[in-house]
């Protein structure tokens, strides 16, 4: 149904609202930055959700940002003139029987291009940095690393970065909530996928083993050349131990990819459902429209003994129609068992849709942005009733609901 408001078109019987917005006035004085990007929702009492909501901006970006010259004590890194950097991360408080906002604040300051993330079973948001820039003349500290912002906190948390996680180009992160293992993507050309074996399921500043996906036989899963990885095929990996994950020379994915490791075409959004992951390849696939993967953990994942029982990964959707999925970005695994998926395409004039994915990988539309720039953040509220979704610059958070269970290609 065409959105007479210009904003996001959706099927009959559903609607939206703006629950945030860029320059709104938050509730600890900051404003809501620009550049909304990946989001995670987590219940926090009855009726009550807690949005952590990513931002992607750079140090150039200070016009854009939370603070506007107000200065901040927790502050990961500043640029020459003392100021925070404006990357990071605000936190809604929605409650979902009224559909208002109860409260929103600054819960990350300092990072630069937090682009997407993931959530925890214990209640944080893993908040990635989409950049690897060095400390110098500019900044005081290297970038390149994954934060933690427990969803309890009520203000600016302590940005402390989770180096045993590796630095690179991160994009999200997801976790198998029965064994604490994270899943990491990379948003690079010739990017690796990743795993973090914590030392203690849950305590990730503990330390732990990080580890790149090898598929034996198949080194490039792209698909750029040849169909090598042919859609809706499944095969058994094995997991490489990585060395020198602060990597100084940003080379971490050149050394993975020589022992072995295989390369994947700019991974994005990763999203855990029932036993199983999916994270999307923007650019992956002979038609360089995109890819989305499946993978099955091992029921022995991060044991020695699952080289016996490997985990599987699956083509499990590759696009050749830019009308039926175009650069897919972050996603989320609807409760009713289908994926959502945000387009963001690198065209002139951009047409990015809201996307579902049925269970036998058949994508279809769920909404459509009328605006020039990209959806992002897709995330459901534990109950299932509301689909929070982010439009990137000129940021706004929409809070969409309908019959979800419903949503299905008929209905769009």
């Amino acid at each position: 149904m065409p959105d007479p408001a210009g904003l996001l078109d959706l099927p009959e019987g559903f609607s939206y609202r703006v629950i945030s917005k860029l320059d709104d006035v938050m509730d600890d004085g900051h404003v809501v930055g620009d550049r909304a990007d990946g989001m995670g929702c987590f219940a926090v009492a009855p009726g009550l959700v807690a949005l952590v909501r990513n931002h992607e901006l750079s140090p150039g970006h200070r016009s854009k940002g939370p603070f506007r010259g107000r200065q901040v004590t927790h502050s990961y890194d500043r640029d020459r003139d003392g100021h925070p950097l404006p990357g990071g991360t605000s936190t809604i408080i929605y409650d979902l029987r009224r559909q208002a906002v109860v409260r929103q604040y600054a819960s990350l300051a300092g990072t630069i291009r937090n682009c997407a993330g993931g959530t925890t079973p214990w209640g944080s948001w893993l908040t990635c940095e989409e950049d690897v820039s060095r400390a110098g003349a500019a900044l005081t500290q290297d970038h390149g690393w994954v934060f933690e912002v427990p969803v309890g906190a009520h203000g600016l948390v302590d940005p402390v970065p989770l180096r045993a996680m590796g630095r690179f180009n991160h994009e999200a992160a997801a976790v198998d909530p029965r064994t604490g293992i994270v899943y990491l993507t990379e948003d690079r050309d010739n990017g690796l996928l990743y795993r973090f074996l914590p030392n203690v399921k849950g305590k990730l500043a503990k330390g732990g083993r990080l580890q790149a996906l090898a598929a034996p036989g198949l080194n490039d899963m792209r698909n750029w050349t040849e169909a090598a990885f042919a859609a809706r095929r499944a095969v058994p990996v094995r997991w490489i131990d990585l060395n020198g994950v602060d990597s100084p020379d940003d080379d971490l994915r050149q050394r993975g990819h020589a022992a072995g490791a295989t390369l994947f075409a700019r991974g994005e959004g990763i999203h855990f459902g029932a036993g199983e992951f999916f994270f999307t390849c923007t650019s992956g696939g002979a038609a360089k429209l995109g890819q989305v993967f499946r993978y099955r953990p091992s029921r022995f994942e991060g044991q020695a003994v699952e080289v016996n029982n490997p985990g599987m990964l699956e083509n499990f959707l590759e696009s050749a129609d830019p009308n039926a999925f175009n650069f897919g970005d972050n996603l989320t695994v609807a409760p009713y068992g289908h994926l959502v998926v945000c387009e963001d395409q690198y065209t002139d004039v951009v047409d990015n849709h809201l996307r579902g994915v049925a269970p036998d990988g058949r994508p279809y539309a769920l909404g459509r942005c009328r605006l020039q720039t990209e959806l992002a953040g897709a995330c459901f509220s534990p109950d299932g009733s509301t689909l929070f979704v982010n439009l990137y610059s000129p940021a706004r958070t929409l809070a969409i609901s309908g019959p979800w269970p419903n949503a299905q290609p008929a209905a769009a």
